[in-house]
């Protein structure tokens, strides 16, 4: 398959280049449901110029998590119950965009050849190894929260593997052919080298609240999972879509909460 030309992630020749509050509202616009100002010079650019507030809109993402976790544990709920309510939060938040992805690239995983999965993640139905992965990922999510317990733990374990999740995209928008012709991830465009390695610098920046020990166990469990699901969606689907980098997002924040959760366990 001949990779298309990637659209262009940056303002035509002699317009200006789009200012930080611009990028996050750009990021925000797409990656949630929340109402964001967005010129229409702005919302007229591709997603991959926002690359580098994609980590900022995941902390968005991840205080809403957190904050309505923080509400039902003060107001007596079970921990489990708190993170699910924060959860449904999120999902809201961001019209389960990124478990969409996930889903369909679960189902997609079953098929025997790259056009039979290209065809299958296309389709509006769920199946079987879909339902299976939002189920994983929803009670690994929930249990990872639950068994950090304490509010002010669980919003920085949160906030940073939102933002550190979304960030992760950054590295296969940049570094894998696209898998179609056309497409969400065609839409998005192609980041620059230098905006993605400063998306995942930002995105990692975030995860420095969990203390030097956490911080270290943390990025590696993201960089490990960002590495091995960007090979995996090259090797079943031939390159990115829309639907692998929600599959990406969705396994670096777990592998993130998992890596806090396990490191607050070890530190007790």
């Amino acid at each position: 398959m001949t990779e298309p030309p990637p659209p262009h992630v940056s303002p035509a020749p002699g317009a200006p280049a789009p200012g930080a509050f611009a990028e996050l509202c750009l990021a925000l616009g797409f990656l949630t449901r929340l109402p964001v100002p967005l010129a229409p010079t702005t919302a007229a650019l591709p997603l991959a110029t926002a690359v580098r507030a994609f980590a900022p809109a995941g902390a968005a993402v991840g205080v809403l998590g957190a904050g309505l976790y923080a509400v039902a544990w003060y107001a007596g709920l079970p921990p489990m119950l708190a993170a699910l309510l924060g959860l449904a939060a999120t999902i809201w938040a961001t019209g389960a965009l990124h478990e969409d992805g996930l889903a369909d690239f679960a189902d997609a995983a079953g098929a025997r050849d790259v056009e039979r999965r290209l065809a299958i993640m296309r389709d509006s139905r769920i199946g079987t190894f879909g339902v299976l992965a939002l189920l994983l990922s929803l009670g690994l999510r929930a249990a990872t929260l639950a068994a950090l317990d304490d509010p002010a733990t669980v919003a920085v374990a949160w906030i940073g593997a939102a933002a550190a999740s979304r960030a992760a995209m950054a590295y296969p928008m940049f570094r894998l052919p696209f898998a179609r012709s056309d497409g969400a991830a065609v839409r998005a465009g192609r980041p620059s080298a230098a905006h993605a390695i400063a998306a995942l610098a930002i995105g990692a920046a975030f995860l420095l609240p969990l203390g030097i020990f956490g911080f270290a166990i943390a990025l590696l469990f993201a960089g490990a999972i960002t590495l091995y699901t960007s090979a995996l969606a090259r090797r079943q689907l031939g390159g990115q879509t829309g639907d692998a980098l929600g599959m990406v997002q969705q396994s670096v924040e777990i592998a993130v909460l998992i890596a806090a959760s396990g490191v607050a366990a070890w530190t007790v």
